[in-house]
């Protein structure tokens, strides 16, 4: 059974399925969210994060790029005590230090999402090698996942999903539109 077999109706699934899931994203933050998410998934289930989700929001500014980058040692202990998001110092090393790795990413490319832009198209094994070499915490599935979920790679939406088609008139990366954001 694929994700559109399962989400549609789902309290937390649904929702996300139908309004986020493949949608190109242009904005750095929620790109950001994205990614902290996704590296959060890790070792549990995706339905565990949407329903922490809210209290990702609030523990990480939003998910503020600039304002996660500048968290102290003591934010990040407040962090590790915080029973409303997952508590693994890895992912929540990661989510601070790749929000640094995305300002300096914006330094050169303008922003995180013409970042991604300046390596579309890849296959999924070069995804995976640029990712590994620039962020850290994100292995094969983690950068795919990520990849699918924000329009890079094709596959989040079956054909015949009513959502593939919603998606399709947006131009997403993986079909091929150089101006998807624009």
């Amino acid at each position: 059974m694929s994700y559109c077999d399962i989400a549609p109706g789902h309290p937390f699934h649904g929702p996300y399925h139908d309004d986020e899931y493949g949608f190109p994203i242009a904005d750095d933050n929620a790109l950001f969210e994205r990614l902290v998410l996704e590296i959060n998934q890790a070792g549990l289930s995706w339905l565990t994060i949407l329903k922490k989700r809210d209290h990702f929001r609030a523990a990480f500014a939003n998910f503020e790029i600039d304002r996660v980058a500048r968290f102290t040692d003591k934010r990040r202990e407040r962090l590790l005590n915080d029973a409303g998001i997952i508590r693994n110092r890895l992912k929540i090393n990661a989510a601070i230090e790749n929000a640094r790795r995305i300002i300096k990413l914006r330094k050169l490319h303008g922003s995180f999402a013409a970042w991604l832009d300046a390596h579309h198209p890849r296959s999924k094994d070069e995804w995976v090698r640029l990712f590994k070499n620039t962020f850290v915490f994100t292995g094969g599935e983690i950068t795919s996942s990520f990849l699918l979920s924000c329009g890079y790679l094709a596959g989040a939406h079956d054909e015949s999903c009513p959502v593939f088609a919603k998606i399709a008139k947006l131009g997403p990366a993986w079909m091929g539109s150089s101006n998807a954001r624009d």
